[in-house]
């Protein structure tokens, strides 16, 4: 970790369905600096790994063959750790950090990992399938590679426990609230990190009413008030809100009705074509990949990108609504921060919220892409969830 850094180290893990992405910092007094970070792609098949320094420049890189490709999530942690060994220079792991998509209702903050924590975890996984299961491999494998090194657990569901009951509810018996059936919503970790950077450019925003786009190739948006969650789009799980890259969004559970007794389709094989064959991807027939469909100009991918600017722009209303009002917008992550056609798209129309684009600053994704002089900011900032998780770990760690 050059000899300025040579100090305690602090690695977030990041664990997806088939990746790990990772960033390491250096704990310099109470504060953090980022020194690498990067991702093993493609866990399980022929794996990708990209290793970066501080300034995003590729230090290393791999691509796996099958048949030499590392094991699971252990194996891709492994392959991280040997490449991080010699630039680590002899740091003292201090913690780490672990994003984890739902906490749900008695998770409402970063905690230490403990075995009763994983318990909880574990029971969870039904209401996360695409992603609970890896979150919790990450952590497993890093409990292997550091025994005794603080494991920190950082829930994407923990900032939108702030949303009221009238919010949260579904339109149900009580008691299957009581249940745990509710709004969790997700993204959490990004919607934390957007609003305390916005805050610290400007202690206005950080009292504004925002409504936070982010999205990827999963997407939901969130309305926060004095820097906290009112509204979101996502439920009681990642399915629903507005559609993402292969995920359907939200959907008239009649539909799953017909599909099981009309239509004869399995529990599972409707699990699969929601979670997986649906959305931007299952539309366009193409790809979920925004830049792939606004390349093949076909009918059907018009209609896909047409249909998510729709509903992205609906919700943009509604969680205004939600809040009385909206003094900024924000676009983050991978389409969010880059797609400025689709952008573009889901604009058109609400200039009587008093949001118009300039369109030579959304072309160039520039940080303001609203019109100067109208009452709604519209802004572009990348999301950073490993900084966010970071800071949580380092605050718990202190502390302990």
């Amino acid at each position: 970790m050059s000899p300025e850094a040579k100090t305690d180290a602090l690695l977030v893990l990041n664990a997806g369905s088939s990746s790990l992405k990772f960033a390491v910092f250096a704990i310099e007094g109470r504060g953090l600096t980022q020194r690498y970070d990067g991702q093993m792609e493609g866990i399980g098949a022929a794996p990708h790994f990209i290793l970066r320094d501080a300034a995003g420049a590729r230090i290393a890189e791999r691509q796996f063959v099958a048949a030499e490709a590392p094991k699971g999530h252990e194996g891709a942690l492994g392959v991280i750790l040997e490449a991080l060994k010699p630039l680590l220079d002899g740091a003292t792991m201090r913690a780490i950090g672990h994003r984890v998509v739902h906490g749900g209702r008695d998770l409402s903050a970063p905690v230490m990992i403990t075995d009763a924590i994983m318990a909880k975890l574990r029971a969870l996984v039904p209401l996360a399938p695409l992603h609970q299961p890896h979150n919790l491999a990450g952590i497993e494998a890093a409990a292997r590679h550091f025994p005794g090194v603080a494991q920190i657990a950082c829930f994407d569901t923990a900032f939108h426990r702030t949303q009221g009951h009238a919010a949260a509810t579904f339109a149900l018996p009580p008691r299957f609230f009581d249940q745990g059936i509710l709004r969790y919503g997700f993204h959490g970790l990004s919607y934390e990190y957007i609003t305390r950077r916005l805050a610290a450019e400007d202690a206005a925003l950080g009292r504004a009413r925002l409504v936070v786009a982010h999205l990827g190739n999963g997407a939901s948006l969130c309305a926060i008030e004095g820097g906290q969650s009112r509204a979101t789009t996502m439920g009681f799980t990642a399915l629903d809100g507005v559609p993402m890259g292969t995920r359907s969004g939200q959907l008239d559970p009649g539909v799953v009705l017909h599909m099981l007794d009309s239509l004869q389709m399995t529990s599972s094989e409707i699990a699969h074509l929601l979670y997986h064959d649906s959305g931007l991807k299952g539309m366009s027939g193409v790809s979920q990949d925004v830049r792939a469909i606004e390349a093949a100009g076909t009918a059907a991918a018009e209609a896909a990108l047409d249909h998510f600017a729709f509903r992205v722009r609906r919700e943009i209303g509604a969680l205004a609504a939600s809040i009385g009002g909206m003094d900024a917008l924000v676009f983050t992550a991978g389409i969010g921060e880059n797609a400025h056609g689709l952008r573009a798209r889901i604009c058109a129309g609400l200039g009587f919220l008093g949001i118009n684009l300039d369109p030579e600053a959304n072309a160039a994704n520039r940080p303001e892409i609203g019109r100067a002089g109208d009452p709604v900011r519209v802004l572009i900032r990348p999301t950073d969830e490993e900084a966010m998780i970071a800071e949580h770990a380092l605050a718990l760690v202190e502390v302990a």
